[in-house]
């Protein structure tokens, strides 16, 4: 099985929008596959994680002050007990990810190497980097 670790960035950002996620790819027979086929699988891990921390947040937790502080330095303390109702339809998310890609609003880099079309092979290694880069739109374009 090997295993992805995957990081967005946002284009002229310092910090990336999150980093060391990690994903276990199946075996599939190879160590390679589609571009699309990535992309799927990324999203789709993403959104099951989105309706995991969904449930968390509807359940009040006690917060020890260990957690309080940590809060108080990242500006927010959150104790949870949320009902959001958001939805996230993974199929959907699937396609617009893709139509993002297609777009160009962000490139995808598989160990520092640029990946350009949903259809080319990639290849993984055991540990290989994912790396999604948000593009930033020039206003007055």
């Amino acid at each position: 099985m090997s295993t992805l670790l995957v990081e967005a960035k946002l284009l002229g950002q310092r910090h990336p929008i999150f980093s060391d996620w990690r994903i276990d790819l199946p075996e599939r027979g190879g160590d390679h596959l589609r571009l699309r086929d990535l992309i799927t699988r990324v999203v789709l891990e993403e959104v099951e994680a989105f309706h995991k921390r969904q449930q968390e947040r509807r359940l009040a937790r006690v917060l020890s002050p260990a957690a309080i502080d940590a809060g108080r330095i990242i500006g927010k303390i959150d104790a949870g007990e949320r009902d959001l109702q958001q939805e996230a339809e993974p199929e959907l998310a699937v396609g617009i990810a893709l139509q993002a890609f297609m777009d160009g609003l962000y490139y995808v880099f598989i160990d520092g190497v640029q990946q350009t079309g949903l259809e080319d092979e990639v290849y993984l290694k055991l540990e290989s980097k994912v790396t999604f880069i948000r593009l930033v739109a020039l206003a007055g374009g």
